[in-house]
């Protein structure tokens, strides 16, 4: 999926059978309840970021949750793939959801935060000097918390990956792209090494780490 020359009939089946994906294995409801909540009802309203949204449904599914329970949040969804961008933007439009093309980057250079920063099966994609730019962006984005969802490596979650969703490989990269993904991506104590010491991982269900920042308050976030 990330080589440009990738056939685009079958990356947009699998920005479109993403949700399925993310609504079954990455545990956002969860982190909703866990960091989201919380500040929503101490603030009432929150601005979000999403970093590498791919085709957007994470962020679709966040402004969601936020609606049903009484809530307002404002995503903004961001990936440098002009791909994935003219793909969310395809998608139904969504009350306090917009799509950017842009890196992590550019926002810091223009000044913007966030209460909460995010990205999901985004950080295995990162080569060493990447990912600490991101976490590095990441801390000066947000005023608040900054949560990256992130497959967990192990024997255990290719088998049952490759088990339970070679159907949704059919036609796209759903399943190939998983696996590599899985073996791309960190362990637990990997992640953790491979992160500064200000930020700390968390087991989020059994086949995904959540490194964690928590910013502090008058330190120059916001």
């Amino acid at each position: 999926m990330d080589l440009p020359e990738c056939d685009l009939q079958r990356l947009n089946r699998s920005y479109a059978r993403f949700p399925i994906v993310n609504a079954l294995l990455s545990g956002w409801k969860g982190t909703y309840r866990k960091y989201f909540l919380p500040l929503l009802r101490e603030q009432g309203s929150l601005a979000v970021l999403d970093i590498g949204c791919g085709g957007g449904d994470v962020a679709r599914s966040l402004a969601r949750r936020a609606a049903r329970d009484g809530f307002a949040i404002e995503v903004t969804a961001i990936d440098p793939d002009r791909r994935a961008y003219e793909f969310a933007l395809k998608a139904p439009a969504m009350k306090g959801v917009r799509y950017r093309q842009a890196h992590s980057s550019e926002l810091v250079a223009e000044g913007r935060s966030y209460d909460v920063v995010l990205s999901n099966h985004m950080l295995h994609h990162l080569d060493d000097a990447q990912l600490a730019g991101v976490l590095s962006d990441s801390e000066k984005l947000t005023r608040g918390v900054s949560l990256h969802n992130d497959l967990k490596r192990s024997n255990l979650s290719y088998a049952l990956f490759l088990a339970g969703f070679w159907p949704l490989g059919l036609g796209s990269f759903i399943c190939g792209d998983g696996l590599v993904s899985i073996r791309r991506s960190h362990t637990r104590s990997e992640l953790q090494g491979a992160a500064p010491p200000n930020w700390h991982v968390e087991a989020n269900g059994p086949w995904h780490n959540l490194l964690v920042y928590q910013a502090v308050p008058g330190a120059g976030n916001d």
